[in-house]
């Protein structure tokens, strides 16, 4: 009988929502967010991992953030969040948060289209620095 390998475990969704939180606190895109996790000791550190952990791909936030919204309970995500800010006092009943997720769900949708524009000229570029580097520094 042989042993299937599964591969590496799957990210908890509580790991996966602090990410998203710290994401648009640094207003970062989806592959700057999955790079600071892989490199960054800090998010490391918040997060619980240990420092040789090879952190997961900028794919996952995107899918992590769809999963509520296809079954409608963003609100409730949102919701829950608030509180559990709440009890810690970390917010504050009639504060300037921002609570309508539409928003919020909209800006993370606009990142995730901007970012592909972003790095296509990041790309031709390095390619082009490999095929004719004297080109670039001219």
């Amino acid at each position: 009988m042989k042993c299937r390998v599964r591969g590496r475990p799957g990210w908890s969704p509580g790991r996966l929502a602090l990410v998203t939180v710290l994401q648009f606190a640094e207003n970062l895109t989806d592959r700057a967010a999955a790079h600071r996790v892989r490199y960054g000791m800090d998010l490391k550190y918040a997060l619980g991992l240990e420092l040789d952990d090879p952190g997961f791909d900028a794919s996952v936030l995107s899918e992590f953030r769809t999963r509520p919204v296809e079954h409608g309970l963003e609100e409730k995500v949102l919701d829950l969040l608030l509180t559990a800010l709440k009890d810690r006092g970390l917010v504050k009943a009639g504060g300037k948060q921002r609570t309508d997720s539409t928003r919020v769900l909209a800006a993370l949708r606009d990142l995730n289209r901007l970012e592909p524009a972003g790095e296509t000229p990041r790309a031709a570029l390095e390619t082009l620095a490999c095929a004719a580097p004297d080109w670039l520094t001219g």
